[in-house]
């Protein structure tokens, strides 16, 4: 069985597991130990996920009551409940980039100084992201919201010839190429999250599915293997930065929206 397919079926979905926090923990410690003995990076990785997003379905205690009853037809996952599993993905699709491209750089860009040419050369810079933590606090969660939906959405393209393009780099490492594939797959289903959430938050409005042109296919299909190279690398370092920045706005939505930023 596929993890994404069990992660799309319980993240956004109805059913949720009894367990508690403290045995979460437990649970998460004894498989990262199993994992680590046997070197199972990647795959450890997924199994981690797999493992918070089944069990952190419930806020406080082991008597806790399903977000939707069995057999319930019209049931929503609480406001609460889809923001906790957003922060979950978001961190970890952030940890997946950040792991994808400082193996990415120890492999291909050492002493190539790659990261001098990556200023303000993201497909996303012209998108209006507030500049730090103190702006971002000022900004109405209608506009963070969307901003984050834009964000999301112009990863799609980029992402997906990511994968297809990854495959044909010389020696590229299986990690880093399967790295890529689960960041894929998990931008998509973050997507369909927040689009859930949106749907809470402001019912009825129709969301303009607004989103930044990526063009840099040709760079990373260029003949020149550095020119290529630093495509990826250009590709990778923007993707670590903007999952940092959707990673910081849902924990501060999520403060904002459902602790009253009292957090």
């Amino acid at each position: 069985m596929k993890m994404s397919k069990v992660y799309k079926a319980n993240v956004w979905g109805r059913g949720v597991y009894r367990t508690t926090r403290s045995s979460l923990a437990k649970g998460v410690s004894r498989t990262i130990t199993t994992m680590e003995s046997e070197g199972l990076t990647l795959k450890g990785s997924r199994l981690v996920l797999l493992l918070l997003v089944s069990n952190l379905l419930l806020c406080k205690s082991v008597a806790s009551l399903p977000v939707c009853p069995s057999g319930a037809a019209n049931c929503q996952v609480s406001l609460q409940d889809l923001f906790d599993r957003a922060v979950i993905l978001s961190h970890y699709i952030h940890n997946l980039s950040s792991e994808m491209f400082n193996e990415f750089d120890t492999r291909y860009a050492q002493g190539k100084g790659f990261f001098t040419k990556t200023i303000n050369s993201c497909h996303t810079s012209s998108l209006p992201t507030p500049d730090d933590k103190e702006q971002a606090e000022q900004t109405k969660h209608e506009d963070l919201l969307s901003l984050v939906l834009t964000v999301l959405r112009s990863w799609n393209d980029p992402l997906y010839h990511l994968v297809t393009e990854m495959r044909g780099l010389q020696e590229a490492p299986d990690t880093i190429l399967s790295r890529a594939i689960e960041i894929e797959e998990q931008n998509k289903q973050l997507l369909e999250g927040m689009e859930k959430i949106v749907g809470q938050i402001q019912p009825g409005v129709k969301e303009n599915e607004v989103y930044s042109v990526w063009s840099g296919l040709p760079s990373l299909q260029m003949a020149d293997e550095d020119a290529r190279l630093f495509a990826f690398y250009n590709l990778l370092h923007c993707l670590r930065r903007d999952s940092n920045k959707i990673d910081n706005y849902l924990k501060l939505l999520k403060c904002r929206l459902i602790y009253n930023n009292n957090c």
